[in-house]
């Protein structure tokens, strides 16, 4: 038995340094290069340079490498003071979601399909609801307006990371290119609107949707009242 041979009994050296946190930043790594379907408890491992097995002191299979990526995005959110200013106040949630959800946005849709119970999962969907409670929001219209709002947002990151090659760019040659076809194409609304389909600016379109969304919501709000 050499000085580099484990003991027998004893875990393999990766497997003794496995942690939650370790296990977490490898499956981020995974969504990052092949996208949430690609995750598996093997794909993880060998991130890892570990047997599969191991992971099973961590966490609870596929479904618990998922819960522990959308704990761990949501709990990375700096969330800020809540001021009673509505717009405000969801305004700047939403940006420090966004800001957390860029480092890491195939993994964002996380957040719309798993059910977390952790104070850490739940902090961010308690800013949301407490804002909605203090603007005089209905328990339950504050749930469906939380839906609605998150939805908005991690559609929009989608949009903003993925879509641009297909639906626009700030590439001024790939504008130009795409603004002839797009003007050629026999549809006299989608000519018209050529100049703006063929470009597209990740931050200025988050700005028109929570913008959008905001508006929609404070009428919502002074039609109720």
């Amino acid at each position: 038995m050499t000085a580099d041979t484990p003991r027998r009994g004893r875990p393999p050296k990766n497997e003794r340094q496995l942690s939650r946190a370790a296990i977490v930043e490898a499956t981020l790594k995974v969504i990052d290069a092949d996208g949430v379907s690609a995750v598996s408890m093997r794909a993880v491992g060998r991130v890892l340079g570990v047997d599969a097995k191991s992971l099973y002191n961590h966490v609870e299979g596929k479904d618990g490498l998922l819960d522990a990526v959308a704990e761990h995005l949501l709990g990375s959110i700096a969330l800020p003071d809540i001021t009673g200013d509505l717009r405000a106040d969801l305004s700047a949630i939403a940006t420090a979601f966004r800001e957390s959800a860029l480092a890491h946005p195939e993994a964002a849709s996380l957040v719309l399909t798993r059910q977390l119970a952790s104070f850490e999962g739940l902090a961010p969907i308690e800013a949301v609801l407490d804002v909605l409670h203090n603007a005089g929001c209905t328990p339950d219209e504050s749930v469906h307006l939380l839906r609605t709002f998150v939805a908005m947002l991690i559609g929009t990151l989608l949009r903003e990371v993925n879509a641009g090659p297909t639906y626009g760019t700030i590439d001024t040659a790939v504008i130009a290119q795409r603004q002839a076809t797009l003007e050629r194409s026999g549809l006299p609304s989608v000519a018209a609107a050529a100049r703006h389909l063929a470009r597209f600016e990740g931050a200025e379109e988050y700005e028109f949707a929570m913008n959008f969304a905001m508006n929609a919501l404070l009428a919502r709000l002074a039609d109720q009242s």
